[in-house]
């Protein structure tokens, strides 16, 4: 199964790519969409949706995961943040393909076991599960955090027959 995870950002959104096959999960795929801070916001929403598209497009995943919003002191951002998240959904639900939103703590605990993990660290950790040599870019490596968690939750859910995160 391929499996497309997204961590959104108006600023920067990361995505990643992994194959799971039996137990095993494997790198495919990583980047980044990144903006010039001059750039209009809502260029930025739309070229994000129209990257994930073409990300879809492109590789076929057959799920995608999505980093689901957490707390923030600053509403402002936490407004942007979600219009970045909102078109990053809208990409899967044109596509077609199941997604699933887990929170960052859920993506930190399936990588390193503690949720509270700082960005470097999760990025080690995403290397060495998915036997990366080079340091991808911190954002990329928490979209394959968010990956690598879906396989984790896919797994279990179909051991117990059951798909509880749709």
């Amino acid at each position: 199964m391929l499996v497309l995870g997204v961590d959104p950002g108006s600023r920067v959104t990361g995505f990643g790519l992994v194959e799971k096959t039996n137990n095993a999960v494997a790198y495919v795929h990583s980047g980044i969409i990144r903006f010039q801070t001059k750039t209009e916001f809502y260029k930025r929403i739309h070229r994000i949706f129209q990257s994930v598209v073409e990300l879809i497009d492109q590789y076929h995943p057959e799920e995608m995961a999505v980093e689901d919003l957490f707390y923030a002191k600053n509403v402002k951002s936490a407004l942007k943040l979600g219009h970045a998240r909102a078109a990053a959904l809208i990409a899967a639900a044109q596509s077609g393909i199941p997604l699933y939103e887990y929170t960052p703590l859920e993506a930190k605990k399936a990588v390193g076991g503690f949720g509270r993990a700082e960005k470097e660290q999760v990025r080690e950790m995403v290397k060495v599960i998915l036997s990366i040599r080079e340091d991808p870019v911190l954002d990329a490596s928490d979209a394959l955090a968010v990956a690598i968690c879906h396989c984790n939750w896919s797994r279990f859910d179909q051991m117990k027959g059951v798909r509880t995160r749709s």
